[in-house]
């Protein structure tokens, strides 16, 4: 790390061995901690006690990612008033002082905010296949070439697993671990729900 508290490596993370760092994302967590919560006054350095509100404000911008890309489903208009007060709810949690943010119940948070996301990707996924692989174990699954329009792998493990060639024409993907997942010639257009992270934790040949 250097002076300025960046990583002085970012570029050769890979390389060097840091692949959990490459895929790891904050989703602007860790500056809104910085800049908004403290106000530019402290760093992590200085307030280790900022590292305990990371996994809190980091969940609830995963939310808002979420909710952002539902907005964007035109399918989903159906829910749009709803998951823009989601939204609103959402970003004023996350705004929330140190005191407010350590006793947030972010699972609560998630219960409330989940059936939209739910029903957005329903309506999304209207008139495909939609078969339903949530939650499921499908680490090291052979999948390659398979029909998985409009499949749902919301939480799913996908490790290791040969989706190489398959159809993932809006699939939704919330929360899949996809690490070492391999995606080479899968088709993708339209996929729910996909993150950077989860696409740096994959092989791709994008």
């Amino acid at each position: 790390m250097g002076g300025d508290f960046r990583c002085t490596i970012h570029q050769k993370l890979e390389e060097k061995g840091f692949h959990g760092c490459v895929v790891f994302d904050c989703f602007g967590a860790g500056q809104r901690i910085t800049q908004e919560t403290y106000g530019g006054s402290k760093d992590w350095h200085s307030a280790p006690e900022m590292m305990g509100l990371l996994p809190v404000v980091r969940q609830l911008h995963e939310l808002m990612w979420l909710v952002t890309e539902a907005l964007k489903l035109d399918r989903a208009q159906r829910v749009r008033e709803k998951l823009l007060e989601a939204l609103a709810e959402l970003d004023h949690l996350a705004g929330g002082t140190p005191d407010e943010l350590r006793g947030l119940d972010v699972d609560a948070v998630r219960r409330r905010v989940n059936p939209q996301l739910q029903k957005a990707s329903q309506l999304a996924r209207a008139g495909t296949k939609r078969a339903d692989y949530r939650g499921a174990n499908l680490i090291g699954r052979k999948m390659r070439g398979a029909d998985l329009r409009g499949a749902s792998f919301r939480g799913a493990l996908l490790i290791g697993a040969d989706l190489r060639e398959a159809d993932l024409r809006l699939a939704d993907l919330t929360g899949a671990d996809l690490r070492g997942t391999d995606l080479r010639g899968a088709k993708l257009t339209g996929v729910l729900f996909l993150t950077a992270s989860q696409l740096r934790a994959a092989v791709t040949d994008l």
